[in-house]
């Protein structure tokens, strides 16, 4: 059935736990509508609220919230109804596949009560004894905060407070910044509520006090004067889980809102070089073709002109073997007469005379021939010299063929100057895509930074590259010491190392061929790898050559740790695109639960 308005009379608190009970017997039966369907719940108690449809950790939060509420606009009523929704939604609606992640806001606490923020808790009561100088000494922070560890609250610090007497016999518990953090700090509290020795108890007005008492800081806590208020306003400051959600929803907001700006812009501007680089790649294609066609035409002009001028030196060569046949023939010819005229001397001396006459004219006419043999002669050696250079340079003569293969080079020419123009564009487009690559490593640096701040255990994060493991070292020495010595021999060693693995002298690698490529690994005889490995054990070992390899790949020059965007499920490094879907998720959580209250 559906909800019906809340009546306008109320109840006392001291009738809360049994309004409650008759409450949670009418959900039980029936009586009121919570589950829409397998995955949508619905609050019947608030029937005004604009958010109607809840996911059940959704309904569960929004329920927790308000049934333990100190704001004095909630009626005990009020109260009373969604604490029993709160006990119907676990023990009648719980499934398996519904349980509260460690990961969201504890789901048994007031989302409006103001507390210390980092998450602090306060114990008191520590036990001290008086030094002979009168000063007062108690247990040291680190044994407290194991004792915390091994009762599972998992503490990053306890700080006892001291002021001018020595050990006041007060500390403060810090934990983690996020809700696994306020978590811990809440089971913290509860565990010594249910023992008895809570804030109540404490400044209960009973029988003298012994053992530890210990709660959650709050804002009286945080504003009271003393040692503890002093120290909480030095650390700290006093917000509420709902101030706190609606922060981490705002940020989250803000950066997927940039981180999805940023690429779409640059998905927007590598697709115009795509585009661009693709039509200057069709643009080289068409001009190396037709390079080559020109290279074949000017290869095949230049054919033609070479069989030209062997046949033009062969009629030459011909014309002159003639010539040379002719000049022979008749200076035989003159030589014959020059014979027949001496036998015809002793004729007479008319004869003689004339004789003389026609042997001066057949010496003068011989003169002429040698001449013409000598000249040609040395038109025989022009005429080889020329078949050389026609062999090497074409013929000189042929105006119309060299034109042609000068017309040829110069088209050659101006088609290698718009390939070089090409080329330029070319280069001109790398070296934005490069600027776009370093645009896009700038936002993944933005996305590291604000993952950094952001606690969580999902399977998106940020790994320090090159940090060395510290719990390895913690393992090995307390094989050999006592818990306090331990942790310090472990802490000095894991400097130690730290040290070692920034020394850029040191080197322990060495190159081997993996798959037909050169690769570098860990030289297994190192000395001072060995040395570590034989004293401390593989644990250790293989905690350094882990943080050296990681160093080696991501600084080697720096040698320094290096944050990266980590994908934890799959162990590689993340992209750009799953650290954006990640924040996007986040921020999507974050504003249902903003809508739950």
């Amino acid at each position: 059935m559906d909800c019906s308005p809340e009546e306008d009379t109320d109840i006392s608190e001291s009738e809360m736990d049994e309004y409650g009970d008759k409450t949670y017997e009418a959900l039980k039966n029936g009586n009121h509508h919570v589950k829409n369907s397998d995955e949508t719940f619905t609050c019947p108690y608030c029937p005004k609220k604009k958010k109607r449809d809840y996911l059940y950790k959704e309904l569960l939060q929004h329920a927790s919230g308000v049934g333990n509420s100190s704001s004095d606009k909630r009626s005990a009523k009020e109260k009373a109804n969604h604490l029993a929704l709160v006990k119907y939604l676990e023990k009648d609606l719980a499934g398996p596949s519904k349980p509260v992640s460690e990961n969201d806001p504890p789901v048994g606490c007031d989302h409006d009560e103001k507390l210390v923020w980092p998450w602090t808790g306060i114990v008191v009561n520590i036990p001290t004894r008086q030094t002979e100088e009168g000063r007062y000494v108690g247990e040291s922070g680190s044994k407290l905060r194991d004792e915390l560890k091994s009762r599972g609250f998992n503490p990053t610090r306890v700080h006892p407070l001291w002021n001018f007497r020595g050990h006041s016999g007060s500390a403060v518990v810090e934990f983690r910044k996020d809700w696994p953090g306020l978590n811990n700090a809440m089971s913290f509290e509860r565990a010594y509520e249910a023992d008895h020795h809570g804030k109540k108890d404490w400044y209960a007005n009973n029988d003298q006090k012994s053992g530890l008492y210990a709660w959650v800081a709050r804002a009286d806590d945080y504003n009271s004067t003393g040692i503890i208020g002093d120290h909480l306003q030095k650390i700290g400051d006093v917000r509420t889980i709902s101030e706190i959600m609606e922060e981490e929803a705002r940020k989250q907001g803000k950066l997927v809102s940039n981180l999805k700006n940023l690429i779409e812009t640059k998905n927007k501007v590598l697709k115009e070089m795509e585009e661009r680089c693709s039509q200057t790649s069709v643009s080289l294609s068409n001009i190396v073709e037709e390079k080559d066609k020109l290279l074949q035409a000017y290869n095949e002009e230049i054919k033609k002109i070479q069989l030209s001028a062997r046949d033009h030196f062969q009629r030459i060569f011909n014309d002159h073997e003639k010539l040379k046949l002719l000049v022979e023939s008749q200076k035989s010819e003159l030589e014959t007469r020059g014979v027949e005229l001496e036998k015809r001397e002793a004729r007479n001396e008319s004869e003689r005379k004339k004789l003389a006459e026609d042997i001066e004219k057949n010496a003068i006419r011989n003169s002429s021939l040698q001449l013409a043999s000598l000249e040609q002669q040395k038109a025989d050696v022009n005429v080889m010299k020329l078949a050389e250079d026609q062999k090497h340079m074409g013929d000189d003569g042929d105006v119309e063929v060299l034109e042609k293969v000068d017309a040829l080079l110069k088209q050659l020419r101006e088609k290698e100057g718009e390939l070089e123009d090409l080329e330029a564009l070319n280069q001109t487009l790398i070296v934005k895509e490069r600027k776009s690559n370093d645009e896009l490593q700038e936002a993944r640096k933005e996305l590291i930074n604000e993952l950094k701040e952001m606690a969580s255990r999902a399977h998106i994060g940020v790994k320090r590259m090159g940090e060395l493991d510290s719990k390895p070292f913690h393992d090995a020495m307390k094989r050999k010491y006592n818990e306090e010595d331990a942790e310090d021999r472990a802490s000095e060693l894991c400097s130690l190392w730290e040290e070692y693995l920034k020394d850029p002298d040191w080197h322990p690698f060495k190159v081997i061929m993996v798959d037909g490529k050169h690769q570098q690994v860990i030289d297994g005889e190192d000395e001072k790898l060995n040395d570590l490995r034989n004293e401390l054990g593989d644990g250790v070992y293989n905690a350094v050559t882990t943080a050296l390899m990681e160093i080696n790949e991501y600084n080697p020059s720096g040698r320094c740790i290096i944050p990266e965007l980590w994908n934890y499920k799959e162990g590689r490094r993340a992209t750009l695109a799953e650290g954006a879907m990640f924040i996007l998720k986040q921020w999507q959580v974050a504003k249902r639960k903003r809508g739950m209250s």
